[in-house]
């Protein structure tokens, strides 16, 4: 690697570093609203697993998408289109979600509250990864 191309390689280094920070940040509040949503849909409301993870999720994914377009990516061009591709992306999460309770809550029996919060870490690796090269490219 040359002089050069690593000049310019650490400021993209370093971008990509404080985007994975708030990234992580908002991604924090969302996973809050999400659980949250979730607990009290699922244990006090007694609504179906499934079905609360779709409304707790849509529900952190759209307070995500507003915080990460200011504060992340800094992009508010093209909202529209962004937040199609964030939710789409978004999607990825409950699916992945969906599979992980058909293995460990259906099959295994383990508690759904178990396997929701542990579920959260690699979707929202995965959802950085997408948002940042397809929803904010």
């Amino acid at each position: 690697m040359t002089e050069t191309t690593a000049a310019i390689q650490a400021p993209e280094q370093s971008r990509t570093v404080r985007q994975l920070v708030r990234y992580t940040l908002i991604g924090g509040s969302g996973v809050a609203l999400d659980l949250l949503v979730f607990l009290l849909l699922h244990n006090m409301a007694g609504v179906h697993e499934q079905v609360a993870n779709i409304v707790s999720t849509t529900l952190g994914i759209t307070s995500n998408f507003f915080l990460n377009a200011r504060f992340t990516f800094e992009r508010r061009d093209r909202m529209v289109v962004r937040f199609v591709r964030f939710y789409a992306v978004g999607l990825t999460g409950i699916a992945l979600t969906y599979l992980l309770f058909l293995a460990f809550t259906d099959a295994l029996g383990v508690d759904p509250n178990l396997v929701k919060a542990g579920s959260l870490p690699p979707v929202l690796a995965l959802q950085f990864v997408l948002n940042r090269k397809w929803s904010f490219a």
